[in-house]
């Protein structure tokens, strides 16, 4: 399923994604900006290890934390319409969303095909009702049936991930630099096998949850070094913003502090609510100062 621009963009890739688990947007970004990424990327490519175990694959190259590697890499985790429709399938689990992956990858010529799998699965949270995150596949070189193209299981997702896997056969994605695959945690999906004598490149990111954990390390990933150099937006998708109510604090204040580049001084935990949490303490304190 391609999105077509109709709608505002971002609206059709999430009716998208909730209709049928996945959508290929088409022309998302120049492809000679994914060719300079690819080019600052390359060493990480020559240089990382082959994965060990057959969920990763013996014959693929991965690696994360590409927003160091690469400043190129933040207009794509900052890509307008797909970061806006990531925002408008998950917030209605929660405040804001955060960054999950980024992760470059490699399928060399032999990988074989990946067990089929719902990446929901890496929480152990309740299923079929809550959608956890948004992965979206960023090709770097032609993704075709033979050299490992992503496949999903359209309709697979949401309550259908309760059901049995389906019987039906996936959907081998077939795209271009410049395009970009979305898909749903709750989606059955899995890389293709490359039976080519070419490798097959590309980018992971992902978008999950604010109050999850997320699967790379963010913190560890961007220490706050590296961080006060991010833009105020991608330093809280990186985990520089508190998620209210109160989560992910620092000294019980906001971790954007941090990338001031001065010293911390506390000056003493500070709430952090939503809305409604903070019309119900405003009134719960007015009736006590009442009752003096």
């Amino acid at each position: 399923m391609s999105c077509e621009p109709q709608a505002p963009l971002e609206h059709s890739i999430a009716a998208a994604l909730k209709e049928m688990g996945y959508c290929l947007v088409r022309g998302a970004i120049d492809a000679g900006e994914v060719r300079r990424l690819e080019q600052d990327l390359d060493r990480a490519f020559e240089e990382t290890p082959f994965c060990s175990g057959g969920f990763y694959g013996e014959r693929t190259r991965r690696f994360g934390s590409l927003l160091r590697r690469s400043a190129r890499t933040e207009q794509f985790v900052r890509h307008r319409d797909i970061l806006a429709a990531a925002e408008e399938v998950l917030t209605p689990w929660c405040d804001s969303v955060q960054l999950n992956l980024t992760q470059g990858l490699a399928l060399h010529p032999g990988a074989l095909p990946q067990l089929p799998h719902r990446d929901q699965d890496m929480w152990r949270g309740v299923t079929g009702e809550v959608e956890y995150l948004v992965n979206v596949m960023w090709p770097f070189t032609p993704y075709t049936r033979d050299n490992g193209a992503t496949l999903v299981w359209p309709g697979s997702h949401g309550r259908r991930a309760l059901v049995a896997d389906p019987q039906a056969d996936p959907l081998a994605v077939e795209m271009v630099p410049g395009d970009a695959l979305l898909f749903l945690g709750s989606t059955l999906h899995g890389a293709g096998g490359n039976r080519t004598g070419q490798v097959r490149k590309g980018m992971i990111v992902s978008y999950c949850l604010g109050w999850l954990k997320p699967y790379e390390n963010q913190w560890l990933a961007y220490p706050p070094k590296i961080a006060r150099h991010f833009s105020s937006e991608l330093a809280g998708l990186v985990g520089y913003r508190q998620h209210r109510p109160n989560l992910g604090n620092y000294e019980g204040e906001c971790p954007s502090r941090l990338l001031t580049g001065q010293d911390f001084i506390p000056t003493g935990a500070r709430d952090a609510l939503r809305p409604d949490q903070e019309d119900m303490v405003a009134a719960f304190v007015e009736s006590q100062r009442a009752g003096r």
